[in-house]
């Protein structure tokens, strides 16, 4: 048996619309949580809306709405692109939600009762954009290392909570657990060398900022909004006590680079602190770039996904971001490799391949899915071999390379059909040769159709259709229905609309 799975994004802030940096954290975790249903892991996705804050106080005031009424206004655009998106998450939470804000006044309300806590004074600069209090030394040309902009000079009084009384215990005994906890190895690296160079307690709570959870001891504090957002991976499934929380977590957590140590130096320690697991897995993956630089709303260069969604559609646009960016680097996105990539991999290699297949079995059996004469072996044994690699990739978090592993199979049935020639087979009246050639290709889309589901939901459902299986395609678990063979015979195809249409530009 395998262990159950949970998985997280991070949670969104609701500042602006959401863009395709977001909507890429988000398709992997969605990509990630379908494989494990398809393996039959007891499965559980969360995602949700950061709603507290500094930046969200202002943005609301900007458009004359109370903060409250500005994130409600908000949320409808956020599950609108998910929705479009066939994101499939068990749970959305919202951090101003009751549930939420509750668990998290008791979990801060722990420390400060156990001495993790204590008063003090924060002078520094701090950016509204990331949320985040800086160290002068991390500062470049005085500005936020992130968003390139002019920070802010905070001096208040503030709660603290004790971080640096836990770095001996993350750098000697959390950063050393094999697997690692910390993903990809270069991201690991950066937090040891971060925590080596010597940790600082860090404020825990805001005396300037209205709009948050108010400290349950000092109501005239409201908790930093990081410290409080953080807790939504385990208020969500009812810490302390609740079922879920006891059956999911630990969790693995998909974060962007830019919040790496909020994830895998703060929230485990503050975990650690109060005698909670910490997470099983945070993966930093890279940063979307167009035109060389990272997206962000702040400095109005984000894409909305809705623009490549009109033109691609949900399939085309979740198999394109992790098939040409490798997960945990960076990347770059342009309209012009969008295109060539669904026209040569969807278009040509699948969308055609189904189509020539599911049109011979019409034209030469009736529709019919032939009995095979034979086992085209190498082809069966290319089959196995591509659904290790796909699974070891996709258990690894290496979409693209579990993407490819599956797409072996497709390039392998391509060839397959042009050195077999069906046509020929059936003109020379060849029709054992001929059965065995069609049903070994129709089983090869059998076998896609099954591996790529958790990439592209819709497409393969359709394919599925075509193919004529009885059996539901949300039926098959891995590793039995990943066999060579489990195509019946007898059963009808249909030729159907094209999966892929080319997409002709000018």
């Amino acid at each position: 048996m395998r262990d159950p799975f949970y998985i997280t994004t991070p949670i969104y802030y609701v500042n602006d619309v959401p863009h395709i940096g977001h909507a890429y954290t988000t398709v992997a975790a969605d990509v990630a949580t379908r494989y494990h249903r398809l393996c039959g892991d007891d499965s559980y996705f969360l995602t949700g809306t950061d709603e507290h804050g500094q930046k969200v106080e202002r943005t609301a005031q900007e458009n004359g709405k109370e903060p409250q009424a500005w994130v409600d206004s908000m949320i409808p655009q956020w599950q609108q692109v998910w929705d479009r998106l066939e994101i499939s998450f068990d749970d959305f939470i919202r951090t101003t939600e009751p549930r939420h804000k509750d668990r998290v006044a008791k979990f801060v309300q722990q420390l400060y009762d156990q001495g993790d806590i204590y008063l003090g004074r924060y002078e520094g600069p701090y950016c509204v954009a990331c949320e985040a209090f800086y160290l002068e030394s991390e500062l470049i040309d005085s500005l936020c290392p992130i968003h390139k902009r002019a920070v802010e000079r905070v001096t208040e009084e503030n709660y603290f909570f004790a971080l640096s009384k836990y770095a001996d215990w993350l750098l000697n005994d959390y950063y050393k657990r094999d697997p690692s906890p910390v993903q990809p190895v270069e991201r690991l690296n950066e937090v040891i060398g971060f925590v080596s160079g010597g940790l600082q307690d860090i404020s825990m709570s805001r005396a300037a900022v209205e709009w948050g959870i108010p400290i349950p001891w000092d109501p005239k504090h409201v908790i930093y909004v990081w410290i409080e957002a953080l807790q939504n991976y385990i208020t969500a499934l009812g810490y302390p006590d609740g079922e879920q929380f006891k059956k999911f977590w630990p969790a693995v957590h998909l974060v962007g680079k830019d919040i790496l140590r909020f994830h895998a130096v703060i929230w485990p320690a503050m975990l650690h602190a109060a005698g909670v697991e910490p997470p099983k897995l945070i993966f930093a993956h890279g940063w979307l770039l167009v035109g060389g630089e990272k997206m962000s709303k702040t400095k109005l260069t984000g894409i909305h996904p809705d623009q490549l969604l009109d033109a691609f559609g949900a399939d085309a646009y979740r198999y394109y971001f992790l098939r040409e960016i490798a997960f945990g680097q960076d990347g770059s996105f342009s309209w012009e490799s969008m295109v060539a990539r669904y026209n040569a991999d969807l278009a040509n290699d699948l969308g055609n391949l189904a189509s020539r297949v599911l049109a011979m079995i019409t034209s030469y059996f009736d529709g019919i899915v032939p009995e095979p004469a034979g086992r085209a072996e190498a082809l069966a044994s290319t089959a196995e071999t591509a659904v290790a690699t796909y699974r070891k990739g996709m258990d690894a978090l290496d979409f693209a390379g579990g993407i490819n592993g599956a797409w072996e199979i497709v390039r392998a049935a391509n060839r397959y059909v042009v050195e077999t020639a069906p046509w020929e087979l059936n003109k020379s009246g060849d029709k054992a040769g001929l059965a065995t050639a069609l049903w070994s290709s129709a089983e090869c889309l059998r076998l896609s159709a099954i591996l790529l589901s958790p990439v592209m939901p819709d497409a393969c459902e359709k394919l599925w259709s075509q193919l004529g299986i009885g059996r539901p395609l949300a039926d098959q678990r891995l590793p039995n229905d990943g066999a060579w063979g489990g195509l019946d015979a007898g059963v009808r195809v249909t030729k159907g609309e094209a999966l892929f249409p080319r997409i002709e530009t000018k």
